[in-house]
């Protein structure tokens, strides 16, 4: 038997039984801060949370399953859809990336926005798709986010964002950036109807989405060990020539700087933007009236 025959009958009996056992492959998950297995059935009933406090990424429907009462969600404008007007293209085309990324996210775009209740409460609400495309900020994404924001000026509930970004889409060029000017100042006229505005940082929040709307909240939050920031830290290590302090980006460190208002565990988060919009928003009386 020549070597080359003893691997291939090996390797036969190593995948028999595998099928016999019938072992699903989908039942671990690894954590990546601590590495330990972590079993998916419990992981899932803690929020998709490890024991050593890493907030794994969540998708939108699982954030507005989670933070918002059950089948209370109401999608507005899921029809918007961008498409490639500068006709890029670096190693695929920008209309082979969006067709992908909507494939795999079964979203249009980078961002779900509409209306839910939170503890029987009505809000405005948005959830940013990492997935799709890295949760970039194209047309469509600024679109969607005025969107919203008008809703809010028009019903008068607050607005709460759930934020999940690269940055803006390089694919659309100076258009991506033209939305951090436009949701800036959506949200300048939403404060001047004073209607609260919460905007919930998640891992990772940075660039041009850190940059304009992410940051601009009545109420900055954002989820323990999240990154937030415009350039990356090994960008500024390189450009500063200097070494970071531990942690720096993070969560935390913005907390202790006063760029956050505070941090909040995924377990806490609908109690906690539940309490905070019972607090802020002085239109909820005139409503039930």
């Amino acid at each position: 038997m020549s070597i080359l025959d003893w691997f291939n009958k090996n390797k036969l009996k190593k995948t028999d039984q595998a099928s016999r056992l019938d072992i699903p492959g989908d039942l671990w998950m690894k954590c990546p801060s601590c590495n330990d297995t972590l079993y998916l059935k419990d992981l899932e009933q803690n929020k998709k949370v490890c024991h050593c406090n890493y907030h794994f990424r969540i998708s939108p429907e699982e954030r507005i399953a989670m933070h918002f009462d059950n089948g209370s969600f109401e999608e507005i404008e899921p029809q918007i859809e961008a498409i490639d007007f500068l006709k890029f293209k670096d190693t695929q085309s920008y209309e082979i990336r969006l067709k992908k990324a909507k494939e795999k996210t079964k979203h249009a775009d980078a961002i779900l926005i509409g209306t839910a209740k939170l503890n029987h409460l009505p809000v405005n609400i948005g959830v940013m798709d990492f997935s799709f495309m890295g949760g970039s900020m194209g047309s469509v994404v600024g679109e969607k986010i005025t969107r919203i924001i008008e809703n809010a000026i028009d019903n008068k509930f607050p607005l709460i964002i759930f934020t999940s970004s690269g940055g803006a889409r390089m694919q659309e060029g100076i258009m991506s950036l033209m939305q951090m000017a436009k949701t800036s100042a959506a949200l300048q006229k939403l404060a001047d109807v004073h209607v609260p505005y919460i905007s919930v940082l998640c891992d990772p929040t940075t660039g041009g989405t850190s940059a304009s709307f992410a940051m601009l909240g009545d109420i900055n939050i954002a989820e323990p060990g999240a990154l937030i920031s415009f350039a990356g830290p090994r960008v500024i290590e390189q450009t500063i020539r200097q070494k970071l302090p531990k942690g720096f980006q993070r969560s935390e460190f913005l907390l202790e700087k006063g760029m956050l208002d505070m941090v909040v565990k995924r377990q806490n988060m609908k109690d906690t933007l539940s309490s905070l919009v019972k607090t802020l928003n002085p239109h909820y009386e005139r409503v039930a009236k």
